[in-house]
């Protein structure tokens, strides 16, 4: 994805995208710059963010207290500038973030079948999480592993499409215990994403 400069018109636009989302999604973010860049590393893209207008200050996000949506996407824009991140480092942060989800560890191992967790549980997951967009399976087919589901209803920012990818691939991986897992998002229009999950 091509970067982008952060400008106060794209803060602005982000900033009135409407609806919220919990305060885990943050203290990921936390997490993954501080096991990559140290605690240094923190404090360099909150004084980023500081100088943005947009004073995101991770220790002090609640877990599961709601945010603005848009903040989401400037926390990941804000993180891939100052450390220059490519897409694929997105995506890794979306996997990480499954790895620290207490909810998504909880769901998954109280839901071990990949078809309870595909249909039901996960847009449970993103219900618990979001109160915009809604999740929705629409194929699984074990035989030839592969699923499709798309997001509905919602439109933030490109990047969150990347980092979709990698929090989608973490799912299945606590599922179907595979590392050879490709999520690709097949389609992209406002308010319409899907993906596409395969396995081996």
């Amino acid at each position: 994805m091509k970067k982008e400069t952060i400008s106060k018109e794209l803060i602005g636009q982000l900033l009135k995208v409407k609806g919220e989302v919990r305060g885990v999604v943050f203290k990921t973010d936390e997490e993954y710059i501080l096991k990559e860049k140290g605690k240094k590393g923190l404090v360099k893209l909150e004084e980023r963010l500081q100088k943005l207008g947009v004073p995101i200050r991770y220790e002090q996000i609640k877990t599961m207290d709601f945010y603005p949506v848009g903040l989401r996407a400037l926390s990941l824009l804000a993180i891939r500038e100052v450390f220059d991140f490519d897409d694929n480092e997105i995506r890794k942060m979306g996997l990480f973030a499954t790895k620290m989800s207490l909810v998504i560890k909880l769901f998954v191992k109280y839901f071990l079948s990949l078809e309870k967790v595909f249909f039901e549980q996960g847009p449970k997951i993103w219900a618990k999480h979001w109160t915009t967009g809604k999740l929705i399976p629409s194929e699984l087919n074990k035989e030839k592993k592969y699923g499709i589901l798309s997001v509905e209803r919602f439109t933030l920012h490109p990047i969150f499409c990347l980092y979709l990818e990698g929090y989608f691939s973490g799912i299945l991986q606590m599922v179907i215990k595979s590392s050879k897992i490709t999520v690709t998002e097949t389609k992209c229009i406002p308010g319409y994403h899907e993906y596409r999950l395969s396995w081996e």
